[in-house]
């Protein structure tokens, strides 16, 4: 057991040991630090403070009442016992005053060591109370604090034909707009806040309790909804039925819940459209061949015909028809994020005019349709099928605003000179600010279950965002909707060949060299027509293999190797890396109409290798071959 420290304040040495030695031959195991005067004093309480101070009365520059206050500053909690040789009654009551708690002649210490012994029992019995207080004290805060912040309502009711309200909690206020003291009074002021569907529910309840949590639409005193749950018992008190209840208001989680099952429903529909997209790249590749022979053939035709042969218009309607099925299909693609947009410079005012017959089918003969264009806008750079698309969606959903019929304006325009602005305005039913805030969000429709997607405006600003363009809303209830789509206008020297036709006699090849690697016979042939008609001389194969063997045989000399992407066997990255070990300075361009799941399994295809998207028409083939071609040259020249 540690030794008891002792703080004396005693001027004589002799003094000092003639108490620490009464101490211990009284059996208490001490240790002693003398001090004379305040600065001693203080240094002791700072350091190392004592259990008990024994000072003596009076001292040539100290003493035991300028002790006591010193000790009173500091705000210990000390024993403090005044020895002295001679002291007045009136002085000894004085200092017992001051705060002294015993007094002991010098002459009589017998006294010292059970009035030192009884002091330091009484301080740890003071200290034990204080800790005990304390921990009253910080109890009752806590108590105190939860009851002041809890925000469930706590209440108390006798049952009877009408409930009356014996106890209920301040949170009460925030559910009902009145005092605990006014429901008390009128318990009607409660159940007047229960939704009116749920009021009698509620009122059934008290008189017989369900043994799950009840849950009742309440109005708050804002007006605004809310969900409350309660949990009611019965209990008895003095024989009389009590109840006893918790009402939570529980909105978050039922908006959460709510929310969950949004999320799970906007699940179910991105699983239809992962099964959509596997759909359309099952088909794609098929169909895009089959799409690019008819436009090669349709095109073959037309060149054999004159210009005013009575069947020429007919052919001009397959080749376009022919277009808008490629155009299709590159959006069922693109809408199923399995292809990546191909930006390219694009006249607003030509995507407009080209799909205005189809835009006047869609949208019916009770809607006046105005299309306002401004002539000579800038173009700008965008995926043709993907500016297609947000016209056709942004069309589409002001139509269904409109269900009785309205005026639906298009409009194309600039704003200070550096966009490019497309605008559809409506005449329909508008849109509140909550809905106007998730317009925008995948899957939100404000139509009923299976007439809306709620993909339109969410594909849209996907569209418009990946364009580096940006989307104004304006929308009253009532009123009608205007939504303006602003894209960039486009650098005209932005890395990106113009959607227009080529001459073709610019286009033509001077004996150069093309091995054509493609399995769709039709496509082929197709390929391998139009560039021997253009000047070019062509091999052409069906297998990966065989290409290889050609290209590794040192006898043949390659100008182009034009491949297909999508074809059995060899996977392209692989059939890529042998020709460039083969032959690493051969120019390569590949063709596709779906290349995602080619690379889904195998590495991407590499950025350095053009790609002529199928089908094509047969200015487009000619130019990316030239373009290739002309790029090696400026390449092989520079390298000399």
């Amino acid at each position: 057991m540690a030794a008891t420290r002792v703080l004396l304040i005693e001027d004589s040495e002799d003094d000092a040991l003639l108490v620490t030695g009464r101490l211990r031959r009284s059996g208490l195991d001490i240790e002693y630090e003398r001090v004379e005067t305040a600065e001693g004093m203080t240094q002791a309480l700072r350091d190392s403070p004592p259990e008990i101070i024994i000072s003596d009365n009076s001292m040539p520059s100290f003493d035991a009442r300028a002790a006591l206050a010193l000790l009173h500053a500091t705000g210990l909690d000390i024993p403090f016992i005044v020895v002295s040789g001679q002291i007045g009654e009136e002085s000894a009551a004085a200092l017992m005053r001051a705060g002294a708690h015993d007094f002991v002649l010098k002459d009589n210490l017998t006294r010292l060591a059970p009035a030192v012994q009884r002091e330091l029992t009484e301080v740890q019995e003071r200290r034990k109370r204080r800790r005990a207080e304390a921990a009253l004290r910080s109890t009752e805060d806590r108590f105190r604090l939860v009851a002041e912040h809890l925000k469930d309502v706590v209440f108390r009711y006798r049952l009877g034909a009408t409930p009356r309200l014996e106890y209920i909690s301040s949170a009460a206020t925030a559910l009902t707009g009145h005092s605990p003291e006014q429901l008390q009074s009128d318990v009607e002021l409660l159940f007047a806040a229960v939704d009116p569907a749920d009021r009698d529910v509620l009122l059934r309840s008290w008189q017989s309790p369900p043994e799950q949590p009840l849950t009742v639409r309440w109005r708050l005193p804002d007006g605004s909804p809310a969900w409350i749950e309660q949990r009611l018992v019965l209990v008895l008190v003095d024989d009389a039925a009590v109840g006893e209840g918790v009402l939570r208001d529980i909105t978050e989680q039922v908006l959460d819940a709510r929310r969950r099952e949004e999320l799970e429903h906007q699940l179910h529909q991105a699983e239809r459209l992962d099964s959509l997209g596997q759909l359309a790249g099952g088909i794609a590749h098929d169909f895009n061949n089959l799409l690019g022979v008819i436009s090669g053939y349709v095109r073959f035709v037309l060149d054999d015909l004159g210009e005013d042969h009575p069947s020429r218009q007919d052919i001009e309607n397959i080749d376009h028809a022919a277009g808008r099925a490629a155009a299709l299909t590159r959006q069922l693609l693109i809408f199923s994020r399995l292809q990546p947009s191909q930006p390219e410079v694009v006249d607003l005012n030509a995507v407009v005019a080209e799909i205005e017959r189809l835009l006047r089918r869609t949208i019916g003969e009770d809607i006046d349709f105005r299309i306002e264009v401004r002539p000579t806008l800038p173009p700008v750079f965008i995926d043709r099928s993907r500016l297609e698309q947000i016209v056709m969606n942004l069309v589409v959903n002001a139509r269904a605003a409109m269900p009785g019929g309205g005026r639906l304006t298009l409009a194309t325009g600039t704003d200070d000179d550096r966009h490019v602005c497309l605008t559809v305005s409506d005449t329909g039913c508008g849109m509140t600010e909550e809905v106007k805030r998730r317009a925008f969000e995948p899957f939100f429709t404000t139509r009923g279950r299976g007439q809306g997607s709620g993909l339109g405006l969410s594909t849209v600003y996907g569209a418009v965002t990946e364009a580096s363009g940006s989307i104004v809303l304006d929308s009253r209830v009532g009123e009608g909707t205007s939504i303006t789509v602003r894209l960039p206008a486009a650098v005209h020297s932005a890395a990106a060949q113009p959607s227009g036709d080529d001459d073709e006699s610019d286009l033509r090849g001077d004996g150069e060299r093309i091995l054509i690697v493609e399995d769709d016979d039709g496509i082929r042939q197709i390929a391998c027509r139009i560039l021997s008609g253009a000047g070019y001389s062509v091999l052409d194969t069906a297998i990966r293999s065989q290409a290889l063997e050609l290209v590794r045989d040192t006898g043949q000399a390659f100008d182009l190797l034009l491949s297909d992407v999508v074809m059995p066997g060899m996977p392209v990255t692989e059939f890529l890396d042998a020709v460039r070990d083969a032959r690493p300075s051969m120019p390569i361009l590949l063709m596709s109409g779906y290349t995602a799941d080619q690379t889904a399994n195998s590495r991407p295809l590499p950025d350095s290798i053009p790609l002529v998207t199928k089908p094509f028409k047969l200015a487009t083939l000619l130019r990316r071959v030239k373009g290739v071609l002309e790029t090696h040259r400026v390449h092989t020249s520079a390298r000399r």
